[in-house]
């Protein structure tokens, strides 16, 4: 796919929103306004920054349903969702987190989000919420169900687990194009925070031809120059947050400072 149909340029930069708790998730703490306040100066410092679009993630649910989330998780992500897109004028794409890509992809057909991201699309991963099987299948004929034409970003290999069998970063990357049908595949370190290394990003590339990459954790300022040579985009979220802790606000230096790494 190219791009620049959602992003206006063909190597974006996408900042990441991470929501407060929301409704029925263990640290929730009661109060949508909130989330959506949070949210909402989240989402005006990534704009005001240069970024090209952002994702919105309901990242401090931890710890994670495997499966389909609450109602209440995707009523309220429709609904901070919806604000941000009548606040800024990027694309806004979307992952429920853990794995609930369904979810993801109603939310975005309703709404209009151009693209979503799904962290098993296919083959079977070890994580902390036990194992996790890609259902593309179902993803894509939902898709179709639906009408829409929402991206699907799907990672290869997703961070904070551990493929079952012996893990080849290159045949999972290529069958999460071939066979998966991703729109564009992220590559990402093993954690929040580490970013992948050269060598996979170029496996990668070597089977990726047409379809985009996206780096998808541990991009700083100081690497994203070189890590760019071998991606065509970047999700970044930790690098961005004030004294470097993933649980502060994003801090509009940081973001400048990155895009401006990026654009040099």
């Amino acid at each position: 796919m190219d791009l620049n149909q959602i992003f206006q340029t063909s190597h974006p930069i996408i900042g990441v929103v991470h929501l407060l708790p929301l409704p029925t998730s263990p640290r929730w703490g009661g109060n949508l306004k909130t989330v959506i306040e949070r949210a909402e100066q989240e989402a005006a410092a990534l704009a005001a920054g240069g970024v090209d679009g952002i994702i919105v993630e309901n990242f401090f649910d931890a710890p994670f349903t495997k499966g389909q989330v609450d109602p209440a998780v995707v009523s309220a992500m429709t609904l901070v969702i919806e604000r941000l897109m009548n606040l800024i004028m990027l694309p806004v794409g979307i992952n429920v987190l853990r794995n609930d890509a369904h979810s993801a992809l109603a939310i975005a057909g309703c709404i209009g989000a151009p693209f979503i991201r799904v962290n098993v699309l296919t083959g079977v991963m070890a994580t902390d919420q036990g194992l996790i099987e890609g259902k593309a299948d179902e993803l894509l004929r939902y898709r179709r169900e639906l009408g829409t034409n929402t991206a699907i970003f799907a990672d290869v290999l997703v961070k904070h687990a551990r493929a079952l069998g012996t893990p080849d970063l290159k045949t999972v990357a290529q069958e999460t194009i071939e066979r998966g049908l991703a729109d564009g595949i992220i590559i990402s370190g093993n954690a929040t925070g580490v970013p992948p290394s050269l060598e996979d990003l170029t496996i990668a590339a070597s089977v990726a031809q047409n379809t985009p990459i996206l780096i998808g954790s541990g991009a700083t300022w100081e690497n994203v120059p070189e890590l760019m040579k071998t991606a065509d985009g970047v999700i970044v979220a930790s690098s961005l947050k004030r004294h470097g802790k993933i649980t502060e606000t994003i801090d509009p230096l940081k973001v400048s400072q990155f895009v401006d790494a990026v654009r040099r």
